[in-house]
C-alpha cells in the first residue's frame, strides 16, 4: 500500500493507531521538517514508514519520538496536493496499483519547523521498503515535481494560482478519505487535515442545550486555530476554506465547530467549492 500524507504531528491531541488483523501494508508519503536557520524553501525528505498498533499519547510536557510540541503545526507544504495526484499517475504507470494504496494522513507529528517540509515515505515494513518498484517511484515524483528534468515544477503555490481556495479538512478518519476524494481533483489544494482524534471535545449537557459553545471543553479550538494559521501562512494570498466529514461528528460537534469557524471568519466548503 503506497501511502502519501500530509504530517505536521504536533497538534495537542492524542494519537491513535488502530491494529489490524494482516500483514502491515506498504506505504509512500509526505510530512514536513526544517531547520529555522535556512531560508523558508520547501523541503521533501525520503523516510520509511512504520505503521503501529497501540494507543500512544501525545500530552502536555510529552516529548514525542518524532517531535512537534502540543498546540502547534508547522505550515503544510503547498505541492502536497499537486504531488499525491502527480504520485498516484506514477504509481499506476508503473503497475503498483491496486497493490499499492495511495493515500492522504491527517496531520499527526513533528519534527517543529518554520518552512514548509514534506515527508515521502516507503512503508511499512522491511519487506516494503527494499522494493526498488517503489523506491524508483518516488525518485520520479520528486524529479518530475522539482522540475529536474527539464519540465516545469509541479505544485508552486503562486505561479499556479488561478485557483487560490485551499482545503482545511476537519473530522475523519486518520487516512482522510472523504477529504482526499476531493483532493484527488485536479486543481485543488491542500493545507492540513484534522482527523477527529486531533479535536478533543467534551460533552457538557448545558452546552448542547443552550448552544453556548464556551462550555464544551477540551483543546479541539487549540487545533483548528493553529492548524488555520499554520496553512494560512503556507498559501499566502490564497482562501482558506474548512471542508467538514460531516458524518463523523455529533449533531452537537459539528454545531459547536460550525460556530467556531464561524468566529475565526473561515467559511465551510462543499466539495465544488474547491474545484
Amino acid at each position: 500500500m503506497c501511502d502519501f500524507f500530509n504530517t505536521t504531528k504536533a497538534l495537542s491531541k492524542r494519537t491513535i493507531w488502530t491494529a489490524v488483523g494482516r500483514k502491515p501494508p506498504a506505504r509512500l508519503s509526505m510530512r514536513l521538517f526544517s531547520s529555522a536557520n535556512t531560508p523558508l524553501f520547501p523541503t521533501a525528505l525520503l523516510s520509511p514508514f512504520t505503521q503501529s498498533a497501540g494507543v500512544p499519547h501525545l500530552r502536555e510536557g510529552d516529548v514525542p519520538p518524532q517531535g512537534g510540541r502540543p498546540g502547534w503545526a508547522a505550515p503544510p507544504d503547498p505541492r502536497i496536493g499537486p504531488w499525491l495526484r502527480l504520485l498516484k499517475k506514477l504509481a499506476q504507470s508503473h503497475n503498483l496499483v491496486p497493490e499499492f494504496e495511495i493515500t492522504l494522513e491527517g496531520t499527526h507529528h513533528g519534527p517543529i519547523t518554520i518552512k514548509p517540509t514534506m515527508f515521502l515515505e516507503i512503508g511499512s515494513t522491511d519487506e516494503y521498503w527494499k522494493r526498488q518498484d517503489a523506491a524508483k517511484v518516488i525518485a520520479l515524483l520528486v524529479w518530475e515535481g522539482l522540475g529536474l528534468g527539464g519540465g516545469a515544477a509541479v505544485g508552486n503555490w503562486g505561479r499556479e494560482d488561478e485557483r487560490n481556495k485551499v482545503l482545511l479538512g476537519i473530522g475523519g478518519g486518520h487516512y482522510a478519505p472523504r477529504h482526499m476524494d476531493i483532493v484527488m481533483k485536479e486543481g485543488v489544494w491542500v493545507g492540513h487535515l484534522l482527523s477527529g482524534y486531533s479535536l478533543p471535545m467534551e460533552d457538557p449537557s448545558q452546552s448542547k442545550e443552550n448552544g453556548n459553545t464556551d462550555c464544551i471543553g477540551g483543546t479541539w479550538r487549540q487545533s483548528i486555530k493553529v492548524a488555520i494559521e499554520a496553512t494560512k501562512s503556507a498559501f499566502p494570498g490564497g482562501d482558506v476554506l474548512a471542508h467538514l466529514d460531516h458524518k463523523s461528528f455529533k449533531g452537537w460537534q459539528k454545531n459547536a465547530i460550525t460556530a467556531y469557524l464561524g468566529e475565526l471568519s473561515i467559511k465551510i466548503g462543499k466539495p465544488n467549492d474547491f474545484i
